[in-house]
């Protein structure tokens, strides 16, 4: 029985359990404000098909005669596969219930063709399914991340060491940059593969087996960040990435928004003036057309007259003091600055968390971030907590399982 078989009390329950757990039977009806009787039957139900499990409590705490015995998720009861496609290569890691990665992989993207794409996609799932392999004691086999000789385009496979539950994957999540409506499953316009109105959830679920779901990267990246990383906890937050694009995500209330049509937190196109250069969407002024990863080398090159610049050039030249490219950097930061002080002024989140790609730069424009944040942030909201967090692309596909799993016990209305 999946979760989406279970009655409502039961998936609250599981949530609930998810986020905070383990808890006793009474702190879990305290936070989700169901009776003691409906938090009976609905763990009973769980029990039973072995979503959760009653927690081993210490000794110390059994010799006391503490009566509760917390119940918990089993992070071993369901496997999924995250997937994060990028212009050149997909990322995928698999992971357990609670998105711990047990396997990661990657593999090289020779074409931007939809049909490749998803050949690859299903090439790449069927080398993390293979590595999670149980052995005697049903513990995984550990293999170091380059242990597996890579053929064809593909990086090799690292296993965790996991207890083995029924060795099924649920879901595939699929992340990429771009207008992505999950709930149809259909990409609408990918600007960095050039695709439009693409049913990739269809697609991928035809070449994996397995039921899919897609979703805007940066989206999933803040599911991620709200389940286990610098977003826990909060009431509100904003995850804001800096590289190829310029995104965000927003949790309110313990939620992610996704806008009514799949599309919110396209910061990078948030018209902030001051060029007349060409965004990728084809309007003028957006922060993208500025401060995105190919922005900036493209600036930096007209600056010293060496088109074809690429980033890493520009932040050499820029770490060496050419004040010419300097500049450009510091344009891209006041301009993120005003995009995060209008984040904070529209939704006053807690904390915005500072990520992606470009932030391995952050040092060039971090000044100019922070002065534009604070001279635009209107009162109160200029308190918001600025943290700058860098993640490497397995945490995004990490994102797009968590993606997968929050759909199992949340499926789509």
């Amino acid at each position: 029985m999946t979760l989406a078989d279970q009655p409502p009390a039961a998936a609250l329950v599981f949530r609930t359990l998810l986020a905070h757990g383990p808890l006793s039977r009474a702190e879990t009806g305290r936070r989700t404000g169901l009776s003691p009787g409906a938090v009976t039957k609905a763990a009973t139900g769980l029990l039973a098909d072995g979503w959760i499990a009653e927690a081993v409590r210490p000794a110390a705490e059994r010799a006391g005669g503490r009566p509760a015995t917390p119940i918990a998720v089993r992070p071993q009861r369901a496997r999924f596969i995250g997937i994060k496609v990028t212009s050149d290569e997909l990322i995928g890691v698999l992971t357990d219930l609670t998105a711990r990665p047990l396997a990661a992989g990657r593999a090289a993207l020779g074409s931007r063709d939809v049909g490749a794409v998803v050949l690859a996609i299903g090439r790449l799932a069927a080398r993390l399914r293979a590595a999670d392999t149980p052995s005697d004691g049903d513990v995984g086999l550990v293999l170091g991340l380059a242990a597996d000789t890579p053929s064809d385009g593909d990086a090799g496979i690292a296993a965790d060491a996991v207890a083995a539950g029924d060795g099924r994957v649920y879901g595939v999540g699929v992340t990429l940059a771009g207008d992505v409506d999950g709930r149809t499953g259909t990409v609408q316009y990918s600007p960095f593969l050039d695709w439009r109105r693409v049913p990739l959830a269809r697609l991928v679920e035809a070449a994996t087996g397995t039921a899919a779901v897609i979703d805007n990267d940066v989206r999933a990246l803040t599911v991620a960040e709200q389940w286990f990383g610098a977003g826990a906890g909060l009431s509100s937050f904003a995850l804001v990435t800096v590289g190829a694009g310029i995104g965000c995500g927003i949790s309110i209330g313990g939620r992610v928004v996704s806008g009514a049509y799949g599309v919110s937190g396209e910061l990078g196109h948030l018209p902030v003036g001051g060029t007349d250069r060409t965004c990728t969407c084809g309007n003028t002024g957006c922060v993208e057309a500025v401060a995105s990863a190919y922005a900036i080398a493209d600036q930096a090159g007209e600056a010293v007259g060496e088109p074809g610049m690429t980033l890493e050039d520009a932040v050499r030249r820029a770490h060496a003091g050419d004040p010419a490219v300097r500049a450009v950097f510091a344009r891209a930061g006041h301009a993120v600055g005003l995009a995060l002080a209008s984040v904070a002024n529209l939704i006053g989140p807690e904390r915005i968390i500072i990520s992606g790609e470009g932030v391995a730069a952050y040092d060039l424009f971090a000044e100019r971030i922070r002065h534009a944040f604070a001279a635009h942030a209107f009162g109160a909201a200029g308190d918001c907590d600025l943290v700058v967090r860098p993640l490497p692309f397995e945490q995004w596909a990490r994102g797009a399982a968590a993606v997968a799993a929050q759909r199992l016990f949340a499926p789509a209305g």
